[in-house]
């Protein structure tokens, strides 16, 4: 068998491993899932017909929830990524990676099956996250086709990336508690960014930190691309994000798990 065929088996089992251990516990998705929900409530149904008027392109509610969604929607992947980094802790206090590295396995499918199964559940996590904002009352009648492609393959890739440091975290942590914490930016930085209001309504010596952030330029990348807004350069700072933090995670995942075990 070749080292791509053994790569590509092995990663196929790690992968039905995550993906049952993640139907058999369930809650903790659950339970990450409930935090961009409620904040879509509260905003939209609370504070939504004062902060509709401040956004641009309508008044009251129907402006603000077209306004949030695509930050809501990006704030789901880095909160179900917590997941991913408290799963992977999990498995390195609990012994589960020094067995695999004592096995005959490929050494890369152990990561890779975490990371294909955790951007699987972040991207139906998104799914059902959208699906509330479509009952709330979304909507993006002015996307076509191609721009309902690109916003679904920014979303995969920004999943992508942010479960590569997810990994990384969760190895690096001494337990499953530590992991969660260290994970707790990447769903901190969503709000402080441009997702609940623009940036020119912030403070001034605020406005840098909201802009030069990984967040920032795919929220408005994706609000973009679904509502028709301006892009501007956005889309290719979302990329450069993206692609160096997902070699990042990839680099710092992979010298963890090929360490010599204390």
């Amino acid at each position: 068998m070749s080292s791509l065929s053994l790569a590509v088996r092995d990663s196929n089992t790690m992968l039905r491993r995550n993906l049952l251990h993640a139907r058999r516990y369930p809650s903790l998705t659950l339970n990450l899932l409930l935090t961009p929900i409620m904040l879509l409530l509260l905003f939209v149904y609370i504070f939504g017909d004062t902060m509709g008027a401040g956004v641009g392109g309508g008044t009251g509610r129907s402006a603000y929830i077209a306004y949030i969604v695509p930050g809501i929607l990006l704030m789901t992947i880095g909160s179900t990524t917590i997941g991913t980094a408290v799963s992977v802790s999990g498995d390195m206090t609990e012994g589960i990676i020094a067995r695999f590295r004592t096995m005959a396995i490929h050494r890369g499918s152990v990561l890779f099956g975490h990371v294909v199964g955790s951007v699987l559940q972040a991207i139906i996590s998104v799914v059902l996250v959208g699906a509330v904002a479509v009952a709330m009352g979304f909507r993006s009648t002015d996307a076509t086709v191609l721009e309902w492609l690109a916003a679904f393959g920014l979303i995969a890739l920004v999943a992508v990336a942010f479960t590569w440091i997810a990994v990384g975290m969760g190895m690096s942590s001494p337990n499953a508690e530590a992991a969660s914490n260290n994970a707790m930016p990447l769903i901190l930085l969503p709000l402080i960014s441009s997702a609940f209001v623009p940036l020119h309504t912030m403070p001034g010596w605020f406005q840098p930190i909201a802009e030069y952030q990984p967040f920032t330029p795919a929220i408005e990348t994706l609000r973009g691309l679904l509502l028709g807004t301006e892009i501007g350069n956005n889309w290719w700072i979302a990329l450069a994000w993206c692609l160096g933090l997902a070699v990042l995670g990839y680099r710092w995942s992979q010298a963890q798990f090929n360490r010599d075990p204390k």
